[in-house]
């Protein structure tokens, strides 16, 4: 494995990029420069795309089980080389070591799953109204994806993409986010060409979105284009593709929230809300944004909260005690500090000290919040928990509701078919009962409603969106026309 990842990676081979400008890949926590990187350019994305194109048909052509033996590698290089990775996702990511961890095992579990597809992708036999016809049904592959790879967790997102395209057949093309090129694609490049994978499976331009981002979306060659990240990015990546009439996968942004019933068990509920809410410093889009309590348990929830929130650790991710690392670059912090000062200028309780160190943000903790106060109101992306009060259920629900976002929610009661029920009603894509909203499993169906993304990943969902279904009949009789 590689040290230090300065080249971009196209057919096989780690290049220069051809562009004049440089990508300065830094730890977020104490500013270090990991390594610069000439940027891609449109020349550099054109051999990119070409180069997956060209080697998609023979891609698909091999057999399943060759396919899954290649998965199966790539599994084992990576619990191999998991110090490596780990140690990448701390410094380059500002994750901390659970989380880091906790990220590796969720890439190592979507390729197991994907691993499963080259002998799912089946066809059907149907019926035909038309005499002496067979019909057929046949999956192929898209054939070349785009995949534009996140910075929060940037390694399992991006292989959320990777590992079941290149299952179903596809060859894909990787944009890493600037602010984690190595973790959400040079490495996983390096991973790949270590597992033993054809030069053409995988090509990874780093490059900065002035330069190549509308051309890596509207270019050609991919079929379709799949994204992790924010609403307003991906709005515009929507855009540009609909001009094509080109196929998107989109996960979005959340504004998720735990709806935490009057009967619900306070201490199980507020030690989910703090993980929910604090994992990787808030900088994950199924991260708890607001925490909606039953009145009659409200101050008692809210004194349970902080004590518990209370014993985390934030500084330096690498130290084995520290949970709350660094938000990722100036400009988050600086947008999660606005947040807090407008949410505390309308009126909201602060329960802890507002410290910001360098660009690590201790944990901050609001009551007596409403829905449109600043950190409820938008997605915040940062260490920062909002806790509602509702008078009942129904209220609940309603402040559930009104948000434009519908990612993933949860529910906590002591009824699970309350909980199933009030589940039903909150519009989001994901909602779990008793638990907190970061959850994903790589066979269950990853997505989000209205402007939380389009599609869904993981299982048999991910299939359909990287594959396209054919019908082929054939008359095996002779048929009379009427002229």
């Amino acid at each position: 494995m590689q040290n230090q990842y300065t080249k971009i990676f196209i057919d096989g081979e780690w290049t220069t990029g051809s562009s004049e400008k440089n990508i300065e890949n830094t730890n977020p926590y104490n500013g270090e420069t990991l390594g610069i990187i000439r940027s891609a350019n449109p020349d550099d994305l054109e051999k990119a795309y070409q180069a997956a194109a060209s080697y998609q048909p023979k891609w698909e052509k091999l057999a399943p089980a060759e396919k899954q033996n290649y998965l199966f590698r790539l599994i084992d290089t990576i619990k191999a080389n998991k110090d490596h990775i780990v140690e990448w996702l701390i410094k380059e990511a500002g994750s901390s070591k659970v989380k880091a961890e906790v990220e590796l095992q969720s890439a190592i579990q979507i390729i197991q799953e994907s691993a499963s597809f080259p002998t799912r992708m089946q066809g059907t036999t149907g019926a035909s109204n038309t005499e002496g016809k067979e019909n057929y049904t046949y999956r192929t592959a898209k054939g070349v994806i785009g995949v534009i790879g996140p910075w929060n967790f940037p390694f399992h997102l991006a292989m959320r993409t990777i590992a079941p395209a290149l299952a179903t057949g596809n060859t894909v093309v990787v944009k890493p986010a600037s602010d984690t090129p190595v973790t959400s694609g040079l490495l996983i490049a390096d991973l790949l060409q270590e597992a033993g994978f054809p030069d053409g499976v995988i090509h990874v331009v780093a490059g900065r979105g002035s330069e190549i981002g509308d051309e890596f979306v509207e270019h050609p060659v991919p079929k379709l284009i799949s994204f992790t990240g924010s609403t307003e990015v991906g709005t515009h990546i929507a855009q540009l593709a609909s001009k094509h009439l080109k196929e998107t996968s989109l996960e979005l942004g959340g504004n998720n929230v735990m709806v935490v019933l009057d009967d619900a068990d306070i201490e199980k509920a507020a030690q989910a809300a703090v993980f929910g809410s604090f994992l990787h410093q808030g900088q994950i889009c199924l991260s708890l944004n607001r925490i909606i309590v039953h009145d009659s348990i409200y101050d008692e929830f809210v004194e349970s909260f902080i004590k518990i929130a209370s014993k985390l650790k934030a500084g330096d991710p690498s130290q084995d005690d520290v949970l709350i690392g660094p938000i990722i670059n100036q400009g988050q912090v600086e947008h999660v500090e606005d947040l807090v000062k407008k949410t505390i200028d309308q009126g909201a309780k602060l329960h802890t000290a507002f410290k910001t160190e360098g660009n690590v943000i201790h944990p901050v903790i609001f009551s007596e919040v409403t829905n449109d106060m600043a950190a409820a109101k938008d997605e915040v992306f940062g260490p920062v928990a909002s806790l509602l009060r509702a008078k009942s259920e129904e209220e609940a629900i309603q402040i559930a509701n009104d948000s434009p976002y519908g990612l993933s929610g949860s529910v906590f009661t002591k009824d699970r078919y309350r909980g199933i029920q009030v589940a039903r009603k909150i519009q989001s894509g994901m909602v779990h009962v008793n638990d907190m909203p970061v959850n994903d499993e790589p066979h269950m169906p990853f997505g989000g409603v209205k402007q939380s993304g389009i599609g869904r990943f993981n299982g048999e969902w991910i299939m359909e969106e990287f594959t396209t279904t054919q019908w082929v009949s054939v008359q095996a009789e002779d048929r009379e026309y009427p002229f």
